[in-house]
């Protein structure tokens, strides 16, 4: 039976969607972009208090399955996600107003940013968490692939439209522009996601039974999890896959600085390279796992599998360049990182969004929130784990491209580990089956 026979999400509906996650996207650029350069630069904050703050609001995700959960009880999910962008938008301001407010009172400014970061989390993992549920719940098969991809490609547009316009309203900086500038951005944000979910679920379901059966208890539905070993392994998958990705965030810049002599703008116009390339490998990987789904000998599992080995294929490039020092083809080598980034993200998310759905009903929500709070957890260990073994490596080598090139070639392995338990997640393919079915 096709999605259109048994109702669900459109094309038209999978943008409204994406629109939720570019807003999420932009509402966080607040705090863990724009926020972190103001408290350093213009308060005079050491860094690792936005560090510390930004790590905290990662943590806080840890309860997304307490999210999903809530979600999967509900007759709807759309409540659960107005709830959580509120959330993440007054988290948000609250976290702007005290960065105004260390200029004359900083300890007591610095504990009232915790609960702004908190908010900041709790608001993240309830809307996302509960806007992927429900993708998971409404897009047909076929089509999850390119779901994952137009979401996420509106997300980094999200971030992308967002900082260009804050960058460009806040000149010359002022606290009070800094307040109009962020309450205009929330507003925004707030009103496109309460647009975009006006009566969807309504109308997207409205020839099906949508009603959700009873979901049970946290613990249990937890354990029935936990019981499946495609779901053990996707677990495992996630987390290792995402520590892989997020290791080089905090150090690619600081590389290209220390060992190719790159200038300020030089690197952050590498980093805008390597967006671009993951912006063309989620369209690749989103146009190949769904316009020819069935057609090609690769499933979600293949494409993500490819993705990871890709990425340690360029990562092996980056170790290199460390050894070889200027001359290496490095603006090509970190567009290739990127585009088999994208490539795998968008490719474990449709695969995500399929997996949530099995077993049994109504709990999309927890599956999705265990995810989410591996990615979390993962991404918050990864960016450390990525500053601090190329900070210890640096002492105890004496060597700043001995030191790179042994972190770049460990991310590598764990991007090889990743193919490895991506092709290990089921001997049966229920994505493709599904597939086939429809």
């Amino acid at each position: 039976m096709n999605a259109g026979a048994r109702g669900g999400f459109g094309w038209i509906d999978i943008i409204r969607l994406g629109s939720v996650q570019a807003s999420i996207g932009a509402i966080v650029m607040i705090g863990t972009s724009l926020l972190n350069r103001l408290m350093v630069v213009e308060y005079g904050l050491a860094a690792a208090i936005p560090a510390g703050l930004v790590a905290w609001h990662y943590a806080v995700q840890l309860s997304r399955p307490v999210w999903g959960q809530g979600s999967d009880r509900g007759r709807q999910r759309s409540p659960w996600i107005l709830f959580g962008m509120a959330l993440l938008g007054l988290g948000a301001l609250i976290a702007v107003n005290v960065t105004i407010m260390t200029a004359s009172d900083r300890p007591f400014a610095i504990l009232i940013a915790i609960l702004g970061f908190t908010m900041i989390g709790a608001g993240v993992g309830a809307a996302g968490t509960s806007l992927l549920a429900l993708l998971a719940t409404g897009v047909a098969p076929p089509r999850r692939a390119a779901a994952a991809a137009i979401t996420w490609i509106m997300m980094v547009a999200g971030i992308v439209a967002a900082a260009g316009t804050a960058g460009a309203l806040l000149d010359p900086f002022s606290p009070r522009r800094l307040a109009l500038v962020a309450t205009g951005l929330v507003a925004i944000a707030l009103v496109v996601t309460a647009l975009a979910l006006f009566r969807i679920e309504r109308r997207a379901f409205a020839a099906t039974d949508h009603a959700r059966g009873e979901a049970p208890d946290m613990r249990a539905a937890l354990s029935e999890m936990l019981a499946e070993p495609q779901a053990r392994r996707f677990t495992i998958f996630i987390f290792v896959s995402m520590l892989a990705y997020s290791m080089q965030d905090l150090i690619l810049e600081p590389f290209a600085g220390l060992v190719f002599a790159m200038t300020p703008g030089q690197s952050t116009h590498l980093s805008g390279i390597q967006h671009g390339g993951v912006l063309v490998g989620m369209i690749v990987s989103g146009i190949g796992g769904s316009a020819f789904a069935g057609r090609l000998p690769v499933d979600l599992r293949g494409w993500t599998a490819i993705g990871c080995l890709g990425s340690a294929l360029a990562l092996v490039g980056l170790a290199l360049a460390a050894r070889a020092g200027i001359g290496w083809p490095l603006v090509p080598n970190v567009f290739v990182l990127g585009f088999f980034n994208g490539m795998f993200a968008v490719a474990a998310i449709g695969a995500m969004m399929g997996l949530a759905g099995q077993g049994e009903r109504s709990r999309e929500g927890v599956r999705m929130g265990v995810w989410g709070a591996a990615q979390a957890i993962a991404f918050g260990l990864g960016g450390l784990a990525g500053a601090l073994g190329v900070d210890l490596s640096r002492r105890a080598l004496g060597q700043d491209a001995a030191a790179f090139e042994l972190i770049f070639s460990l991310e590598g392995g764990l991007f090889v580990a990743a193919a490895w338990l991506s092709l290990r997640m089921a001997g049966r393919n229920p994505t493709r089956m599904r597939i086939m079915e429809s």
